[in-house]
């Protein structure tokens, strides 16, 4: 038996040259108590928190594969949420950076996320079409919304009404009562997508922005204010409160019956008018700053336009000057004799209340954006640029024409364009990174950028011998040598007269030979030449030969000991020359289209061929024949090189993916899975224990090789796995009893953790009833023999401290994440019902985990209804469970209901004493006395009640908390 070959396993090490991604939104955050200095950004997988006024990362909020889609911060700016390309939904702590809620209940990325008010509640927008409002202190799904017929693309809570305003690409708004979880109104003038939508004006004013360049405003008119008011005459209504029409204008012109009756609407709308944008394409993001004054959208160009809702009392000066004027000029045009004063009638435009303030030009185009109020009263501004960058801007919208003004600007972090040339230096320790303007060299151990150089459009690159230069191609043919010590230009050279595609260093470490699209491949020299600018000698290049071919050279390689050149032409073959006489030596043909990528081995046996039709081929370089044809990547292979001193070899692939192969066996070793566009060229480092790979999404990755051994039965488990968790991902909702197929509303999704933990639950009752019929058998034992004969403990019981069975069930169902916790009871089996129900009886007799048991209980009866009511043996488990459940759920009730009454009397008491309203109010009232420069010993006062307040506020609490009897309440 021959020995197993093992390989060492490669593992992401970390992400790198990413700024901000393109798929999800920035945001403000609060850290360290501080407002508008420190952004969110989705970074990939990852949400990088940037300081703007350092320009540093100062904490990544770890992700795990899918790409962020969406960033919303809580209310209180202590929690982040993030939703991800796959529908899963984290939140995030900013003081300590882990995130320990999971939802999951959508079935493709999340569009929006929305805290309500008081950050109790979460509101998830996905392009599944639906809307789920979870609760983020149970940790728990509370229902989903059905009804748009397209992906999501804003929701919206009303402060002080329990409602929900969503919008989709559908060309729907919809307005939902949270009450009834039902949709109750459906705005349907819009002709085209509606991407986005904010509530101003105290939320009596609804603005949407569509795929036009008009925003549409909306007066909103809640029916209960209108009946709390006088009863007016219908007629009068029609022309003076237009908000309770009972038709809605089209966007034709026309207008469209509402199909619900009066008493059964909560709110009406009525198109009040239009904004007009100076951007022509759609509203890519509309968005209102906290105060409610500022609204501001942009399109798909580089230009933010502000707009200010004027208060009522900016509007009632407005009016009385338009008032003045007119009736001035009336007067004027009046006749001499009339001593009374004309009647003027001055109406208010939609122009006048909401005003242009400023445009904000940025130097690339927007993808989104994020406001907030300085204390200083500035109004700043950052963006997340297409370009992988960040900027911040301030300006005082106050002033009669308000001047932006660029702040800070993050740039270091990463390229403006995709990198197509990466390089390592022989050390291992620098990494150079190339793209379409510059060029950064990188220290690999602190990914850190050292030097930042510009440049033409690169796509070839490598280290000079020595460490001291670099060498770039461009696009434009031409060698540009580079200075790493000063960062200096030394030379640039007019190479080919078409793109230089490949270069290639010689084994004697003298030259290089490059190959261009001008079907010529030229070989070089390196020399030193007098400097004009110093006495010192500096490094240059010189063309000693030429080799013309009859097509575009793509790619060359040197074979180890620079016997044989390799070139990869656009004819899809690759050519094999002697370097010495430039004879032809092989002709290497198989692929369907162009080789784009090629590597020797280092003994120079083996050479590689990557191609745009997805193949890998390997070839023996003495007689080139085709060793093996290798099915690679699910599109072109973009990059390949082998390990040094091996025959392994690595492949990037358009379709995301590195693969690792070993050349001998012909066997896929390892996928290397993190990027989440096309990947554009890899380095492999000079001693094979580091390989850097750069994509389309803007990152750089660095893959380290570590010590664990990577048995390859091992791996094709772990990608079975990986498959089977995919496809559990996709399968549908279980059916339920009374709904139809398709419809379910549960918040949750099936996952692999659901899985895990129903199997969880149904282990535990195994145990339970294994452990209960040999109690039983003991007994038995024990009363037949007359003595007691000691039962030995389960393992798993002793490790939990020796509990009993049903005691270990109740952990289990406590083990369970609490957003997981239906969804795994959705996947138990029946059969395994009537035991839980007969242990919930016992679980809530004895008070353990009342609220938690009574979630379980009636879910559980909820979804097996039918088959419950149906068995007679359940009857009186259920008769029991009711009698149990009600006494104890009434009793958990007055016990918060005591400590409710006891804190209300707590606040009167404070409120009494102090005269002020109680903690929040209290605060702010302190805050206003010391605004009017009333200081003194009225203010301590104030200050020292409110801490007593709070003081005594805990103390009840933490008295009260325990579990108090019926009895104990009346004693009480």
């Amino acid at each position: 038996m021959g020995l197993t070959k093992q390989y060492l396993r490669y593992v992401a090490s970390a992400v790198f040259g990413v700024i901000g991604s393109q798929k999800g939104n920035i945001v403000f955050v609060t850290l360290r108590g501080e407002k508008g200095r420190y952004v969110a950004v989705p970074a990939c997988e990852h949400v990088f928190i940037w300081d703007l006024r350092k320009g540093e990362k100062i904490l990544i909020l770890q992700g795990l594969k899918q790409e962020v889609t969406c960033l919303c911060p809580s209310p209180d700016g202590l929690h982040l949420a993030v939703g991800y390309e796959d529908g899963s939904i984290r939140i995030f702590s900013l003081l300590s950076g882990e995130g320990n809620v999971t939802f999951n209940g959508h079935k493709a990325a999340i569009t929006t996320l929305k805290y309500d008010q008081l950050g109790g509640r979460l509101a998830s927008g996905s392009k599944d079409t639906d809307i789920i409002v979870w609760d983020v202190i149970n940790e728990s799904g509370l229902y989903r919304l059905k009804g748009h017929k397209d992906a999501i693309t804003q929701a919206l809570f009303l402060q002080e009404k329990n409602l929900l305003v969503t919008s989709g690409k559908d060309t729907m708004v919809k307005w939902w009562d949270l009450d009834t979880q039902h949709c109750f109104k459906t705005m349907v003038g819009h002709r085209t997508e509606v991407w986005g939508l904010v509530l101003v004006s105290e939320e009596k004013r609804l603005i949407t922005g569509a795929s036009d360049s008009e925003l549409r405003v909306w007066d909103i008119a809640y029916l209960q204010e209108i009946e709390d008011s006088e009863e007016p005459d219908p007629k009068k209504i029609k022309g003076s409160s237009p908000g309770i029409q009972d038709t809605l204008e089209a966007e034709d012109g026309g207008t469209f019956e509402m199909d619900e009756a009066p008493e059964d609407r909560i709110l009406s709308c009525r198109k009040a008018g239009s904004i007009m944008r100076e951007g022509r394409d759609r509203v890519v993001n509309l968005a209102v700053e906290k105060t409610g004054r500022i609204v501001a959208c942009h399109g798909t160009d580089s230009v933010l336009e502000l707009f200010c809702i004027l208060s009522k009392e900016e509007i009632q000066k407005k009016m009385d000057k338009k008032m003045k004027k007119a009736r001035k000029k009336a007067k004027l045009h009046s006749c001499k004799g009339e001593e009374e004063d004309p009647e003027v009638n001055v109406e208010m435009s939609l122009q006048d209340e909401i005003q242009r303030v400023t445009n904000i030009k940025t130097s690339a185009k927007i993808k989104s954006f994020d406001l907030i109020h300085s204390p200083q009263g500035e109004l700043k501004a950052v963006f997340l640029l297409q370009n992988n960058l960040v900027e911040l801007y301030s300006l005082n919208p106050s002033l009669p024409t308000p001047q932006p003004v660029r702040t800070s600007r993050i740039t270091i972090g990463g390229h403006r364009s995709d990198v197509r040339t990466l390089s390592f230096s022989s050390d291992n320790i620098a990494v150079l990174s190339a793209a379409a303007d510059s060029i950064k060299i990188w220290n690999r151990s602190t990914l850190q950028c050292i030097r930042t150089m510009t440049c033409e459009y690169a796509l070839c690159s490598f280290f000079v011998p020595g460490d001291r230069q670099v060498v770039i191609g461009t696009k434009t043919g031409k060698l540009q040598l580079y200075d790493l010590a000063s960062g200096n230009l030394l030379e640039t050279i007019d190479a080919h007269d078409g793109a230089l595609w490949s270069m290639s260093l010689s084994p004697d470490q003298r030259g290089f030979v490059s190959g261009g699209a001008d079907k010529s491949v030229k070989f070089w020299d390196f020399e030193l030449v007098k400097d004009e600018n110093s006495t010192q000698k500096r490094l240059s290049v010189k063309q000693t030969r030429t080799l013309q071919l009859d097509e575009d050279v793509l790619c060359v390689s040197y074979s180890p000991n620079q016997k044989l050149l390799a070139v990869s032409l656009l004819d899809c073959t690759v050519k094999i020359f002697y370097v010495d006489t430039l004879k032809f030596f092989l002709s290497l043909y198989g692929h369907k289209l162009p080789v784009i990528c090629m590597d020797i081995s280092y003994d120079g046996a083996l050479i590689a061929t990557g191609s745009a039709d997805r193949n890998v081929k390997i070839w023996g370089l003495d007689f080139g024949d085709c060793h093996k044809s290798l099915f690679a990547h699910d599109d072109s292979v973009m990059y390949l090189q082998f390990v040094p001193k091996s025959h392994l070899f690595f492949t990037a692939g358009k379709d995301h993916k590195i693969k690792q192969w070993d050349a001998d066996r012909f066997e896929h070793i390892q996928t290397l899975e993190g990027h989440h566009q096309e990947i554009w060229c890899l380095a492999v480092s000079p001693s094979g224990d580091y390989v850097v790979s750069s994509s389309h999404d803007k990152s750089l990755r660095l893959w380290e090789r570590t010590r664990e051994p990577l048995i390859l039965e091992e791996e094709r488990e772990m990608e079975r796995e990986a498959e089977y968790e995919e496809s559990v991902a996709k399968e549908d909702q279980p059916a339920v009893p009374g709904e139809t197929q398709g419809d379910s509303y549960f918040t949750g999704k099936k996952t692999i953790e659901t899985v895990k933990a129903a199997e969880r639950i149904m282990e535990a009752i195994e145990l339970y009833r294994e452990e209960t019929a040999k109690m039983k058998e003991h007994k038995a034992i024990c009363k037949a023999a007359g003595k007691e004969v000691p039962l030995p403990t389960n393992p798993i019981l002793m490790a939990y401290g020796s509990i009993s069975p049903s005691a270990y069930v109740l952990e289990i169902f406590k083990g369970i994440r609490s957003s997981e916790l239906e969804e795994s009871l959705l996947v138990l089996p029946f059969s395994y019902v009537p035991d839980i129900l007969k242990l919930f009886n016992e679980f809530i007799q004895l008070g353990s985990d009342v609220e938690l048991i009574c979630r379980c209980l009636f879910f559980l009866l909820r979804i097996h209804f039918g088959q419950i009511t149906s068995n007679q043996m359940l009857v009186p488990v259920i008769e029991k469970l009711r009698e149990t459940t009600i006494s104890k759920v009434s009793q958990v009730r007055d016990v918060i209901g005591f400590n409710m009454a006891g804190l209300d009397y707590l606040k009167r008491e404070c409120e009494a004493k102090s005269e002020v309203m109680f903690f929040a109010d209290a605060t702010s009232h302190l805050e206003e006395k010391r605004g009017r420069g009333k200081e003194g010993e009225a203010d301590s006062n104030i200050d020292l009640e409110v801490k007593c307040g709070v003081f005594f506020f805990l103390n009840f609490f933490l008295k009260r908390t325990r579990k108090l009897s019926t009895e104990e309440l009346a004693l009480s």
